[in-house]
């Protein structure tokens, strides 16, 4: 009973600290976006790249500066990772093989930091803070560009123009990501979290052997790791790990940076399109999902049977004794529903309902709240089909923010929902069909397949929590994955910025009696309806055979 009260207080604890920074932060965010001037350092940056910030895009350029951008983050990771053995910092590490250098550059890039390797056995400082770190501030940035860019598209009119790609990156790196992170940092260090370029040492063990390890850091890493919803660790073990996460009270505020931008940029969007109540409608959808899918969770791990578990007060296998099940499941449904993917537990050890709640959470498209931007512009598409779907229930054309929802707009929607589910279940099925997964596979029968599931589940929506139990590292699952983190990431931000483009492009629909008031509670109820059918029907027959099968046995 004690544990469970615990995990109450901590949900209650998080949804205070979330709302009382959720009208500063996005509001803040609303005028870096919207601001015309620029800093000085800004400037540097801007002629030493060759940009003119001042200049309007439309979605075509807009596009390519983030494809440009993300293809140059791709390279450099991909080299640095390369010619590790040669860099100072390497800590003796040899240079990383051409495949996972591949997976790594591409996970990190595309904001899913999804990892086949042992970070503290692979990678050296250079690479950590120099590629890792960096890609961390930028990829996140990237997300936000895109879903300022959409916002723009529904507040503008006539047209076209969606702002400068470099100037949203920028702006969104220095003035939002880094002052966040340093003061995220700065507690983590304060609460004993790493923060050194310590070599590798000798630390001696209870049995009187020893273990090796080495220092970092760690607690910037840490910091924007979960700020940006990015979700690599430091260490192999993630934030189960005491030198990333030492203390409950850590663990508290790393699910905080975790969810604290994906809320706050619902009163971003509700500032810049003129209208805060819609944001809030926004907003309540996501959290009533990740309510939803919290208590779901709690229910599912402390709802335990037998004696044993009963003794442990909960499903205590896979988790921290320093967290609990409470701290534990409520961190799992914060980086499943976000697109952090960072874990503080081995999600492949929850019980068979609990992991198929992590996965349901990212088969949902991480839209509640989703990832940092990602989930703004996820959610903002779904919003687009539950209009849709409404204007077809009493024969009148959709609107959504005085901007007409037509045969275009309803192409680009679908094509960006049909993206992911399509690369998620054509890899897991493509794996499963060949000789190399099952040897993989540490586990058998319906947990195997939901192993594969996880993986691919998490590559292609840029999550990055891996369920355990399966070795990923083959240059089967190292190559898979990371064409579908690439087309999972890219592709929809094709279809958003289009879709952008042709709002921003329409002229605004003035309301009428007819008019479907998208900032009431119904239609947000219809959101969340919408939403959890559209994944229901999707995916439903994957989990049958997996989390569900599991689960019901």
């Amino acid at each position: 009973m004690g544990s469970v009260l615990a995990g109450v207080l901590q949900l209650l604890a998080l949804i205070g600290a979330l709302a009382l920074v959720h009208a500063p932060a996005g509001g803040y965010m609303a005028k870096v976006y919207s601001s015309r001037r620029h800093l000085r350092v800004e400037r540097w940056i801007y002629r030493a790249i060759g940009a003119d910030p001042d200049t309007e895009m439309r979605w075509p350029a807009y596009l390519r500066g983030v494809l440009a951008f993300s293809l140059a983050g791709v390279l450099f990771l991909y080299l640095l990772q390369r010619l590790q053995g040669v860099l100072p910092g390497s800590l003796g590490f040899s240079s990383v093989n051409p495949a996972q250098s591949f997976n790594t550059a591409v996970s990190f890039v595309t904001n899913t930091n999804w990892q086949s390797y042992y970070g503290e056995q692979t990678m050296g400082h250079v690479v950590q803070t120099a590629g890792l770190a960096v890609q961390n501030f930028v990829s996140a940035a990237v997300g936000m560009a895109v879903a300022v860019a959409l916002v723009r598209g529904f507040a503008r009119s006539r047209s076209g123009e969606l702002g400068n790609f470099w100037a949203d990156l920028v702006r969104g790196t220095l003035r939002v990501l880094v002052p966040a992170a340093v003061l995220g940092a700065l507690i983590l260090v304060a609460c004993g979290a790493v923060q050194n370029f310590s070599g590798i040492h000798e630390v001696g063990q209870f049995m009187g052997s020893t273990q090796q390890w080495n220092g970092g850091a760690v607690a910037s890493q840490e910091a924007i790791k979960e700020l940006g919803t990015n979700g690599g660790g430091y260490f192999n073990a993630n934030s189960a790990h005491p030198f990333e996460n030492p203390t409950p009270f850590t663990n508290w505020f790393e699910i905080f940076l975790i969810l604290v931008i994906p809320f706050s940029l619902t009163r971003t969007f509700g500032l810049m399109v003129g209208s805060v109540r819609q944001g809030y409608a926004i907003l309540a959808t996501m959290a009533t999902i990740w309510l939803g899918f919290t208590a779901l969770m709690m229910a599912a791990e402390f709802g335990h049977h037998g004696p044993a578990l009963q003794a442990a007060g909960g499903a205590m296998e896979g988790k921290e004794v320093r967290f609990g099940v409470g701290g534990s499941a409520l961190f799992a449904v914060s980086t499943t529903l976000t697109s952090t993917g960072a874990v503080d537990s081995f999600h492949s050890s929850f019980t068979g309902l609990g992991g198929g709640v992590t996965m349901l959470g990212m088969m949902l498209g991480e839209i509640a709240p989703g990832g940092t931007g990602s989930g703004l512009y996820g959610m903002l598409i779904m919003a687009v089909i539950a209009v849709f779907l409404a204007g077809l229930m009493v024969g009148r054309t959709p609107e959504y923010l005085g901007k007409k929802i037509g045969a275009r707009e309803m192409k680009l929607a679908a094509c960006y929902i049909l993206v992911t589910p399509a690369l998620v279940l054509v890899f897991t099925a493509a794996s499963l069909a060949l000789p190399t997964p099952p040897h993989s596979m540490l586990n058998p029968g319906a947990h195997g397949f939901s192993e594969v599931l996880y993986a691919f589940t998490s590559a292609a929506n840029n999550n990055g929590s891996a369920f355990a139990g399966l070795n990923a590292n083959t240059d089967w699952f190292n190559t898979t994955t990371g064409l579908a983190m690439l087309l999972g990431r890219f592709l929809p931000m094709v279809f958003v910025l289009a879709l952008a483009g042709s709002l921003a492009a329409q002229r605004p629909v003035p309301e009428s009696a007819g008019t479907l008031r998208t900032e009431k509670p119904l239609f947000a109820g219809l959101l969340v309806g919408a939403i959890l059918i559209i994944t229901g029907l999707t995916y439903f027959p994957a989990l049958a055979l997996g989390p569900l099968a599991e689960g019901l046995a």
